[in-house]
């Protein structure tokens, strides 16, 4: 079963980048075309950051091991759009101006939690690999425990950014915080069982 689904997860999970590669090529990004991008980006990234962390509970809820085995590869596609969502603000809007981007980071902290939370996805791409998880053994865990507060600065990062319209930054704020009461739920279960 895991076969089959895991290919179509794939397929769906690269329908974003094909759709906003489309408006590209036909000129449909409307009259602010970074913005959209950027915008854009930075929502399915924080799509993927919730569909991830909601593979524990539903593993929890149906007893199906299998939503697990689909972490790894939406954990990817977390560090994908998440690498879109900087390169666009570093490179089409900043035209890799490095100055005016380090004087953003300094100055403005919803540029500075946004790319911290990149930073901190560098090393779970990484070390996302089966190899990576038998090398590092235990320290894998401790290091994929990040994803947590990763989740956390990408949330603030949008509520941040956004000056006038809060309730959508909100939303994905709360779908994360609820997530992860309910990781935290599973995994005291877990260690009380175990």
């Amino acid at each position: 079963m895991k076969k089959y689904f895991k290919p179509g997860i794939f397929i769906l999970s690269t329908i974003p980048f094909l759709f906003i590669f489309y408006k590209i090529y036909f000129n449909k990004l409307g009259p602010e075309p970074v913005k959209e991008i950027t915008h854009f980006t930075g929502e399915w990234t924080l799509i993927f950051i919730c569909l991830t962390l909601s593979m524990s509970p539903l593993k929890r809820f149906t007893n199906l091991s299998v939503w697990t085995s689909f972490r790894r590869m939406l954990g990817l596609f977390i560090f994908f759009y998440a690498t879109l969502h900087f390169l666009t603000y570093i490179g089409l809007d900043y035209r890799f101006d490095w100055n005016p981007i380090f004087d953003d980071v300094i100055k403005k902290k919803y540029v500075l939690i946004g790319f911290a939370a990149w930073v901190l996805l560098v090393p779970l791409a990484i070390t996302s690999s089966q190899k990576m998880m038998k090398l590092l053994r235990n320290n894998w865990k401790r290091i994929h425990r990040l994803i947590y507060a990763i989740a956390i600065f990408g949330s603030l990062h949008y509520i941040w950014l956004s000056k006038t319209i809060f309730f959508k930054p909100l939303i994905y704020f709360i779908i994360i915080i609820v997530l992860l009461l309910l990781r935290i739920k599973i995994n005291r279960k877990e260690l009380n069982y175990g």
